[in-house]
């Protein structure tokens, strides 16, 4: 990334992606602000064990503060001097949305308002935001590109993250700012959340107990390992959107725009059957599931496939982490976290 962007903030550092992001670009000498609202959605001792090891950077700084709490972030961005701002923050999760749909509007809509706001008038040079593979809903053109339309949700944290870049979009068109969209596929690795299905297995599978298996093993998933993904924000972020002069409003494109707006999907580009997900578990950890096969949730799709094309044109960047390693590398952490 550009030496010119040398202050950033990340927001959900202490989150699964907010601090592989935050530690790296602190590695790498940047000047990060970490915020997180330290939400117990799952283990906050994660979340504090991973502060724990980006305290130790004299490049970091940590804020806990709720992106709902309007004074405290103004403040924040009135006293630092942002040159990129990365939104990772979020109530994540499409099976708590069925639970506690208000969590997601406080969090997702009136948070990234708040993000949105400050960052125009603190003249932020590029926002880049978390959204989701979710958001291509009930869409079943493979593999998911962003040039295609997407207004069909099948639950209320996609519906959400959809919200999302339509508010980033009319900032940009009204403000001027620079905004990009990134479309995350399945992320898993060390330190990746408990409620994910890689790190339920492991649990299971490791403590003899039975493990659920949606949409009796059918489910396919375009598993995206957490370097590529970061890898993939930090070039992104160095690359602020200009307008499309191709862009037409009698034929809208989805992905690009006529204004300082850009959409792009990280993902594996290589989807997985559940099924063969666990058998690579099963033999990173040398113990074989006991499975108990049931139906596919609501607010599930049952296959996601990332078209990445444009990231690969834009940024000379395609993931590509073999899934057997990526597991081998998670069980190694968990095994040496936990036990």
């Amino acid at each position: 990334m550009d030496f010119r962007f040398k202050n950033v903030l990340v927001t959900g550092a202490a989150g699964f992606i907010g601090f592989h992001l935050a530690k790296r670009l602190a590695d790498e000498g940047y000047k990060v602000t970490g915020i997180d609202n330290l939400s117990p959605y799952y283990d906050v001792n994660l979340k504090e064990d991973r502060l724990e090891i980006l305290n130790g950077s004299q490049n970091f700084t940590f804020i806990q503060l709720d992106l709902s709490d309007r004074e405290p972030l103004e403040d924040l961005f009135h006293k630092t001097p942002f040159d990129v701002v990365v939104n990772l923050a979020a109530q994540a999760g499409v099976r708590y949305s069925l639970q506690n749909p208000y969590a997601y509007v406080d969090s997702n809509l009136v948070g990234f308002l708040h993000v949105l706001e400050y960052c125009r008038h603190a003249n932020v040079k590029h926002l880049v935001f978390a959204s989701s593979s979710s958001v291509y809903g009930a869409n079943t053109k493979m593999p998911f590109s962003v040039h295609h339309n997407v207004d069909h949700p099948v639950s209320l944290y996609a519906a959400t993250k959809k919200a999302n870049e339509l508010m980033a979009h009319t900032y940009s068109h009204l403000y001027g700012l620079a905004c990009t969209g990134l479309r995350f596929f399945t992320v898993y690795g060390p330190w990746g959340r408990p409620d994910m299905a890689l790190f339920l297995f492991t649990r299971a599978i490791s403590e003899g107990k039975p493990i659920q298996v949606f949409n009796h093993g059918k489910m396919q998933r375009d598993f995206t390992y957490i370097d590529d993904i970061i890898e993939g924000v930090v070039r992104i972020m160095g690359r602020v959107p200009e307008a499309d002069p191709n862009w037409r409003g009698e034929n809208p494109d989805p992905g690009s725009s006529y204004t300082r707006y850009k959409i792009y999907n990280i993902g594996n580009n290589h989807p997985v059957q559940l099924n063969h997900f666990i058998e690579v578990i099963e033999h990173a950890l040398g113990k074989t599931a006991e499975k108990e096969y049931i139906d596919l949730q609501p607010g599930d799709v049952p296959a996601t496939y990332a078209d990445v094309d444009d990231l690969i044109k834009d940024v000379g960047f395609k993931p590509g982490t073999p899934l057997k390693e990526g597991i081998q590398r998670f069980v190694e952490w968990y095994r040496a976290y936990y036990e």
